[in-house]
């Protein structure tokens, strides 16, 4: 009992430090401007954060893949490279990955996801996961840590749209399910710590006014925001295949946090559709602060049209919010895509248009031979320069993969003849849309060293025998989990 007391008293200090919602009011020099979307694809259900100068944005997949977006401002999320952070073929939960959240609690990231056994009907087997990161990087690397579910949740311990909330020196799961044959609603349950469920899950809401029927009844995707020692959760309600899908709030008023007693409902949506600005189901969102804690975000996803419904044409967006004199949150009205706002107050970077690749053994940058702009020119490691033909734009497919394009020659990294043989030679080539020309950038050690896998062989990018010189040349070769094959993305 005492290591666990000892464990919550430290938990509580950094989940206080991480607290969305605590920004002192003050004037600050607006951040680089941007336009929404902030992402178009892998964009639903969006979660941001910003840690050690940088974004980090996550989203529903709807694969057996979770990837992260990384960049030092928020206009740069929209042509950041898809990182791979997490891929699962287990049966019994290796599909259609749903609402992924990050949050940061003793030293460790945890990433809190829904995934679906693989060969199930849709949404039927959907269970909430978490995974723990290595260290303090965002971008992981990841394990399995646990399933989290409880013996009360119906059907079988369907669960969805899982968060986290720190009170009263507790910590709590959020979530979406079904108690007893009720609708649709938002649960809670007491954590022992991070990936562990310690009790039952209590409802503490059920749609019950008209604006939480849309289509159907359903209270989803509740999170925490905390200010001025008020907390609330906010949550999307009705169905997401409707234009009508929207945010609403509770309010802790006191008591124990798992009974529905000790929580207010706003008798009406505070964030909704605005046909005027052509943005229709606004909702399952996060909030962020600014880089210099004195501005408040809201992270959300939306559609152009009233009949796109929950798939994949919801695209990520996010604006400033303020505060109403009683203390709930002012989240406005959801502006329209293409319009110009300025950026989060302390952004001081640039935004990122290409990358330098360089590799953790040589510490040299991926080139392309001589500057060529020939299809076939060579790919090969050289002293980093700043050269263009050392810069690399890295442009999400929006299918869990990239294609990396010189910006010397507007050529892609391309492997010989699509051949799968280990030692294949690596060298650009004209645009062909094949998967011989597609990689997947997965994460492999902390620190941002990832592996440049081919979607055609599954091999990955190799400097031969692990050669220091310039000139060495790049090929393909079985992952072997040397520093030879490990790279790191580096803003150019």
């Amino acid at each position: 009992m005492l290591r666990a007391r000892a464990w919550l008293a430290a938990t509580a200090a950094l989940l206080t430090a991480f607290a969305v919602g605590i920004a002192a009011p003050a004037e600050a020099a607006p951040g680089r401007p941007f336009t929404n979307p902030i992402k178009s694809v892998k964009a639903a259900d969006p979660y941001l954060t910003f840690y050690n100068g940088d974004y980090y944005l996550v989203g529903t997949t709807l694969t057996n893949v979770l990837s992260m977006r990384k960049s030092p401002t928020l206009a740069g999320l929209a042509t950041a490279p898809s990182v791979q952070i997490w891929r699962d073929a287990t049966s019994s939960r290796g599909t259609n990955f749903w609402a992924p959240e990050m949050h940061f609690i003793n030293d460790r990231w945890y990433v809190y996801y829904s995934g679906a056994r693989v060969g199930a009907t849709c949404c039927d087997t959907q269970r909430t996961h978490v995974l723990e990161s290595a260290g303090t990087d965002p971008l992981g690397p990841y394990t399995y840590r646990n399933m989290l579910t409880g013996s009360n949740l119906t059907p079988g311990g369907w669960l969805i749209d899982a968060s986290v909330l720190r009170l009263n020196n507790s910590l709590y799961l959020l979530g979406s399910g079904f108690i007893n044959g009720s609708a649709q609603g938002l649960v809670i349950a007491p954590m022992s710590n991070p990936y562990t469920v310690s009790g039952s899950f209590s409802l503490i809401s059920q749609p019950t006014h008209a604006w939480e029927r849309s289509g159907a009844p359903v209270n989803e995707a509740p999170v925490a925001l905390q200010r001025n020692g008020q907390t609330y959760v906010v949550f999307s309600a009705s169905s997401c295949q409707t234009a009508d899908y929207k945010l609403g709030l509770l309010t802790y008023t006191g008591g124990d946090p798992l009974s529905a007693g000790s929580w207010t409902k706003s008798a009406n949506p505070i964030f909704q559709r605005n046909n005027a600005a052509g943005v229709y189901g606004p909702g399952h969102n996060g909030f962020f602060t600014s880089p210099d804690g004195t501005e408040n975000w809201i992270v959300y996803h939306a559609n152009s049209s009233a009949s796109q419904g929950c798939g994949s044409a919801r695209t990520a967006r996010a604006q400033k919010f303020t505060w109403n004199a009683n203390g709930t949150p002012n989240l406005g009205t959801p502006v329209a895509l293409g319009t110009t706002l300025d950026g989060p107050a302390g952004e001081t970077a640039a935004t990122p248009t290409a990358y330098r690749i360089v590799n953790r053994n040589s510490g040299k940058c991926l080139d392309v031979s001589g500057a060529s702009s020939a299809d076939g020119a060579d790919v090969i490691q050289w002293t980093c320069n700043g050269a263009a033909n050392q810069r690399w734009r890295i442009e999400d497919l929006g299918n869990d993969t990239n294609r990396l394009v010189s910006v010397a020659s507007g050529k892609v990294l391309d492997v010989n003849s699509c051949s799968g043989a280990d030692g294949a030679n690596i060298q650009q080539w004209s645009w062909l849309n094949n998967n011989c020309q597609k990689f997947r950038v997965v994460i492999s050690a902390p620190g941002g060293w990832v592996r440049l896998e081919n979607v055609s062989s599954g091999k990955v990018a190799n400097v031969v025998n692990c050669g220091t010189a310039d000139g060495a040349d790049v090929r393909q070769l079985t992952w072997q989990s040397n520093d030879c094959q490990q790279w790191q993305l580096q803003p150019a």
